[in-house]
């Protein structure tokens, strides 16, 4: 199988496991118990996640935008922590729950070593990587930009708005 197919596997992975933490939090009551707090937490990691899948899709391959994915997995690391540091006070976390943040954890890295071990060394051969931002030149296949951005809307951003609905409303009423 080639190596964009086992990407997209694990992508499509990485956004299952964001859809079974959202369950877990669902099951434990997360409106109620860490509320706001950790939701406010799960829209930051969403974003910083968003803006590196969206970076990769639609900017050219450069040792910019790898460092920009770096950054970007770093600060949701750190985002993570103060996430469980908000929630193990307050709620149960379940060995599923932390088994689920293990992958939601790891993704990110293991994506951006994917991607200078891969796409980024492919680039540099063919003369291409530099320090630049510049907007991928051919612009993403409509059917590409399909097949990431979809679902991640249904398997996460749709969680992840609906949690964020409910952590809100128990918080002001």
């Amino acid at each position: 199988m080639p190596f964009a197919d086992w990407a997209y596997a694990g992508y499509i992975l990485w956004l299952c496991a964001g859809l079974a933490d959202f369950t877990l939090h669902w099951r434990e009551d997360l409106a109620h118990t860490s509320g706001w707090a950790e939701s406010r937490l799960h829209l930051l990691q969403l974003g910083l996640m968003g803006a590196g899948v969206l970076s990769w899709l639609y900017l050219q391959p450069s040792w910019l935008v790898l460092l920009l994915l770096a950054l970007l997995a770093a600060v949701h690391a750190v985002a993570g922590y103060h996430d469980t540091r908000i929630a193990y006070p307050l709620r149960r976390i379940g060995p599923l729950e932390q088994h689920v943040h293990s992958v939601l954890d790891m993704a990110p890295w293991f994506a951006v070593v994917a991607l200078a071990g891969f796409v980024m060394t492919d680039a540099e051969r063919a003369g291409a990587m530099d320090w630049h931002l510049a907007l991928r030149e051919p612009w993403p296949a409509p059917g590409l930009q399909m097949r990431m951005l979809l679902p991640a809307g249904v398997l996460v951003v749709v969680p992840a708005l609906i949690e964020s609905r409910a952590a809100w409303r128990a918080r002001t009423g």
